[in-house]
């Protein structure tokens, strides 16, 4: 009979892990996708996640793209044999050369979006934040748990997280991003220019 118990729970113990396993998000290696760069041993990918099915598997029911905003997923990866200490600004560059500065995860919990995207050209920058509440219709835990937010990379490990922007995805844009530094010696690495290329 205790054995049977023991069987049990670990069936029970088994089926949990495998619930919470269902809503893990991990990419692909940042080579691995069309919109990467690789510089100073640093390969860093840049990918807009605007379909329906990409938003599920991020974010769920809630697709951002809906309510104005644009998640690009950062994959960063280092092959320096340095550790990294990471300080990232994230600006999105249109193909007519105009940056947009990332927003917060969490403003954009409380962003209650717009009935259409805004477009980077339409509109003066940096874009307004309008239509701000407690609890919007991306106050999920996604946005924020899924946002970038690592400080420290280790010699030959990898990150990943969203940057989010008050924009509709455009062709022939690229992220800008600096704030990567030698984590012992604090000299900075030159910046990068990620094409952000859909997958």
């Amino acid at each position: 009979m205790g054995r049977l118990a023991l069987i049990v729970l670990l069936s029970i113990t088994a089926a949990g892990a495998a619930d919470k396993d269902k809503g893990r998000f991990a990419p692909g290696p940042a080579s691995s996708y069309r919109g990467h760069q690789t510089m100073d041993k640093i390969t860093i990918a840049a990918v807009p996640f605007v379909t329906d099915e990409q938003a599920r598997a991020a974010f769920d029911k809630v697709n951002p793209n809906k309510y104005g905003v644009l998640p690009v997923l950062v994959i960063l990866e280092n092959g320096t044999g340095k550790a990294l200490r990471l300080d990232l600004q994230a600006e999105y560059v249109d193909p007519g050369g105009r940056h947009l500065d990332a927003i917060p995860a969490e403003d954009v919990q409380r962003y209650n979006g717009v009935s259409k995207p805004p477009k980077l050209g339409a509109n003066p920058l940096p874009i307004p934040l309008p239509h701000r509440e407690k609890k919007g219709p991306l106050n999920v835990w996604e946005i924020e748990g899924r946002a970038f937010a690592a400080k420290l990379l280790p010699a030959g490990d990898s990150v990943f997280g969203f940057f989010y922007f008050l924009t509709e995805h455009l062709p022939g844009s690229h992220l800008y991003l600096t704030g990567l530094k030698d984590a012992a010696s604090g000299k900075d690495f030159f910046y990068f220019e990620v094409p952000i290329e859909p997958q």
